[in-house]
């Protein structure tokens, strides 16, 4: 067993194609996993369809996205800690080691209330996994700021014990993923890997592709402890045929590789 960091690749890099499309694509490209995004796609919910296509492609699922986002607020319940004991489950059946956890939205009041309490009940009862919880951005509409999570986009203000770090999600709240790393400190578990150009918004590009230290974030993971993952999770959909999509993903590929690779010494 390599003891290199492992690439995954996020389901939801391949969208609009389905689920069953990262495996193919994952294995194609050569990634050493997948991330498997929750969501309306019934084989994203589906234990035994994920077993069969990670067995068929050679393909471990290596972390478990729950369903958190606007679209995904009705997958498995519209209980929020139903869904994520569910994706808990999941996890645990595909023997993956991470669940990727939002913060609340503002008007789940009382899962918001009870998040930090209530995900320490969930990781007692589901000791062998790690809950990342992500970084999230500020919005912006009709021309105003709002922050649509509670308390805040930055976990790291309120503290859990395992953090996702998203860099695509500090471009569009403009701010240095290095610095958020240091703010997750040791409790930095699990990256999304993607850029953004600054503008405010979550644009997911190819990671190289915008202002965010890319390069030098994955070559400081080593120095930082870091015994987790990386998942390639980039925007596709506007890409014109599947052979632009796999260039895209083979690139990302690349870049986390060639980057997270130990850096040979300058001679003086």
């Amino acid at each position: 067993m390599s003891s290199r960091v492992p690439v995954l690749l996020s389901s939801s890099s391949v969208f609009p194609e389905p689920t069953a499309a990262a495996f193919e694509m994952a294995a194609t490209v050569g990634y050493d996993g997948l991330e498997v995004m929750v969501w309306t796609d019934a084989v994203s919910q589906d234990t035994g369809a994920l077993k069969g296509l990670a067995d068929h492609y050679g393909v471990p699922v290596l972390s478990v996205h729950a369903p958190c986002l606007l679209v995904t607020q009705r997958v498995w319940s519209s209980d929020p800690w139903e869904r994520l004991t569910r994706a808990a489950q999941l996890a645990e059946s595909l023997g993956a080691p991470t669940v990727v956890v939002h913060p609340p939205f503002t008007w789940q009041r009382d899962y918001a209330k009870n998040f930090a309490a209530g995900l320490a009940k969930v990781r007692d009862r589901h000791p062998d996994l790690t809950f990342a919880v992500e970084n999230m951005f500020p919005v912006k509409m009709a021309g105003r700021w709002f922050v649509p999570y509670t308390p805040g986009w930055d976990p790291t203000e309120t503290g859990f014990d395992a953090y996702t770090l998203d860099l695509s999600h500090c471009a569009a709240s403009r701010i240095d993923s290095l610095e958020m790393a240091d703010r997750m400190g040791a409790g930095l578990r699990h990256v999304h890997l993607g850029d953004g150009s600054g503008e405010g918004r979550d644009e997911h590009l190819v990671p190289g592709r915008g202002t965010q230290p890319c390069a030098e974030l994955l070559q400081s993971l080593a120095t930082r402890g870091f015994t987790g993952s990386v998942a390639c999770e980039i925007n596709t959909r506007k890409a014109p045929s599947r052979a632009v999509r796999e260039a895209d993903l083979r690139e990302s590929l690349e870049f986390a590789r060639r980057h997270l690779s130990p850096q040979p010494a300058v001679k003086s």
